[in-house]
């Protein structure tokens, strides 16, 4: 296989910064999905997506980056093969996630994670259905901690690997046809599902994400 993109995340090219259509209207605020959100337009070097507490409310300044509109505008296909090595925030109400849409879905989640939780990542397939929450407690996953995500986008299985080994394979996949934008961002959660951040807590909040790159051209999926 043969590396397709390979994310630069200060790059203008690769990324559009505070923008998605998966907010309404573009952005920068998406109450709806229980996010304290406003999308900043600033790129996000060496990996770090961070939430900084505004004044005067309850919204947080947010990373957002997506491929969507950028002018390269790279899209994800069926059969490519994702790699990222990321950390997890420490801090309540921190939302991390890897993810895709398009045309108003089209989404795969790669991960989520919630502090709250601490040993939970949540992955999802939005295409055809299905979500399992893992508990990853025994290979390490806690605030903090650092590991390798894979996901293969397959036509009949999307599949998810934590430091090498699969953790879920949904015999779904994302058939033949399919392709959609990346996203890679942090949202501050408002408190209806997970925890909030505290009101005298810390002003910033952050993940990293070290690398993340595309492969393409294998085998075809079975």
């Amino acid at each position: 296989m043969a590396v397709v993109f390979d994310a630069d995340f200060t790059s203008t090219s690769q990324w559009i910064a505070g923008r998605s259509s998966a907010y309404p209207r573009m952005g920068p605020t998406n109450r709806g999905d229980h996010k304290l959100d406003f999308l900043s337009r600033a790129h996000c070097p060496g990996g770090v997506f961070t939430a900084v507490r505004r004044h005067g409310g309850d919204l947080w300044t947010c990373n957002l980056l997506t491929t969507e509109g950028s002018p390269e505008g790279f899209q994800v296909r069926t059969g490519d093969v994702l790699s990222a090595r990321i950390t997890l925030p420490r801090e309540l109400g921190a939302w991390p996630a890897i993810w895709t849409w398009r045309d108003g879905g089209n989404e795969i989640d790669v991960f989520e994670y919630h502090p709250d939780h601490p040993d939970l990542l949540e992955i999802s397939n939005h295409v055809r259905g299905g979500y399992r929450y893992w508990h990853g407690a025994e290979a390490g996953i806690a605030p903090g901690a650092t590991f390798e995500l894979r996901t293969v986008f397959g036509a009949q299985s999307v599949d998810w690997f934590v430091d090498g080994t699969l953790i879920h394979a949904d015999r779904r996949g994302v058939g033949a046809d399919w392709h959609a934008f990346l996203i890679v961002n942090l949202s501050v959660a408002d408190g209806t599902y997970h925890d909030r951040p505290p009101i005298f807590g810390s002003d910033l909040l952050s993940w990293i994400c070290h690398s993340l790159r595309i492969e393409r051209g294998g085998p075809d999926d079975a």
